[in-house]
């Protein structure tokens, strides 16, 4: 080995042994630690990740048939299966080095040794471990890819002034390696973007992970987020990557970041500020190279303000703000994006022969979707569905009864619009609920009722 690397555990019972091996292997690892005691196995292979493993097969005097070296492998693979792990056996013991083989050693060392052969064989050893690992890695990412293949991602589709802006802002930054923080409603099409961001980046040979960080509760962030070792909790009953070490080399999406808790803030921050992360129930950090996309709703600059979101992480992950404009500000790609749902869902309810009225348009074209593209889609759905004839007449898209209506951005909208539209806004979004529409409002029911009653809703 020309160059220091890896993690070396040599454990053997005779002093003499540890020290010569220490001396001679020091320069050839970062980190090498000796135990004369094998019950030390536990907690050092416990709480480190050795890419190599030097174990004597012999602890107890008179001896000689290894089954103790035997009995420590299989307590060493139970807790790390990918442990690369090479006896130290006498001249005498080949037959206890050839069972060690089968049990899952990959090579032996016969004292006394040879310096040059030793490092040779520790040197393979290492290559095979990191190998197993990137082996490890690939499986994890390709369970991750398994987990998403079934839903169902679309390019970005329109060519209003409002998207036009998005792809330039797209093409300039995707090549950086500049973080991004993406803003806009609900349903906008901001996992879409992220995902446009790496396809055009540099690493887009690598995988993308998506995580909802408004999904995670205190308890799960850390364990899913930097993973675990086997035996961290009661149900850890083997070692779990965490999305970090996964996206590594990749991109980390994390949508909904407004939702993290200041606690969960604090963790991320310390992790992107010192690009790596520790393991549930390890105290090793490990480095990752990851390219970080974030996502929200909220107005962040509000939370902070408020002090429910910290400005130094808002800083850390807002080197570029894109803002993702709502679908009622998109003008004809409302069209273009129904016209693709309809073809898609037409294929998939085979009802091939199914096409817009001229009628339909003009409704899809002036509703005020707040809920945006992901509003669009399900009503396309829905439409299809339940259509019983070839043409989709407006009637046939069943929007809700309190959809909104764009205003004509030329007329300046009076107090009263102004208020319609707001009580329309809130019972869209508490689905007409009288209750939960009056406390987000701030206003009695009794109040409510009559204002609807007054602007004929």
């Amino acid at each position: 080995m020309s160059v220091k690397k890896g993690k070396l555990l040599i454990v053997d019972d005779n002093k003499n042994v540890l020290t010569a091996l220490y001396r001679l292997l020091e320069l050839e690892f970062d980190k090498v630690d000796t135990a004369s005691n094998p019950n030390l196995i536990h907690s050092l292979v416990g709480i480190n990740e050795y890419d190599v493993i030097l174990l004597d097969m012999n602890f107890s005097a008179g001896i000689h048939s290894g089954n103790e070296g035997i009995y420590w492998m299989k307590e060493i693979l139970k807790i790390d299966p990918s442990a690369i792990i090479i006896p130290i056996t006498a001249y005498g013991d080949i037959n206890v080095a050839i069972k060690a083989i089968k049990e899952g050693a990959v090579d032996f060392i016969v004292k006394p040794w040879d310096n040059d052969k030793l490092l040779a064989t520790l040197n393979s050893a290492y290559n095979l471990r990191q190998s197993k690992l990137e082996v490890e890695s690939l499986k994890d990412k390709k369970k991750s890819l398994e987990e998403r293949i079934d839903k169902n991602y679309i390019h970005i589709i329109g060519s209003s002034p409002a998207m036009k802006e998005v792809h330039d802002t797209i093409k300039k930054v995707a090549q950086t390696e500049a973080n991004v923080l993406l803003l806009g409603e609900n349903g906008t099409g901001k996992e879409l973007v992220a995902r446009e961001i790496h396809r055009q980046s540099k690493r887009n040979q690598e995988i993308l992970i998506s995580v909802d960080m408004g999904s995670l509760s205190e308890s799960l962030f850390e364990s899913e987020m930097f993973g675990y070792v086997k035996g961290a909790f009661t149900d850890a009953k083997e070692t779990r990557k965490g999305r970090f070490e996964i996206a590594t080399n990749g991109t980390l999406f994390l949508d909904e970041i407004g939702n993290l808790s200041l606690s969960m803030q604090a963790k991320l921050l310390t992790a992107l500020q010192n690009r790596s992360f520790t393991q549930v129930g390890a105290n090793t950090p490990k480095k990752f190279d990851t390219r970080l996309i974030c996502a929200t709703n909220k107005n962040l600059k509000e939370m902070i303000t408020e002090r429910l979101f910290r400005e130094d992480l808002y800083f850390r992950i807002n080197t570029i703000e894109i803002t993702i404009p709502p679908l009622r500000d998109r003008g004809d790609d409302i069209l273009e994006l129904a016209d693709l749902f309809l073809s898609r869902f037409k294929s998939k309810y085979a009802k091939e022969s199914l096409k817009f009225k001229k009628d339909t348009f003009k409704v899809l074209k002036d509703y005020y979707w707040p809920g945006n593209v992901r509003e669009l889609q399900h009503t396309i759905e829905k439409a299809v569905i339940m259509s019983n004839s070839s043409i989709l007449k407006p009637e046939d898209l069943y929007l809700p009864k309190y959809g909104i209506q764009k205003s004509n951005e030329d007329k300046p909208m009076t107090f009263d619009e102004i208020e319609k539209q707001g009580i329309i806004r809130a019972l869209e979004r508490n689905k007409g609920n009288i209750y939960k529409t009056a406390k987000e409002l701030n206003l009695a029911r009794q109040t409510l009722y009559n204002k609807i009653k007054k602007h004929n809703l």
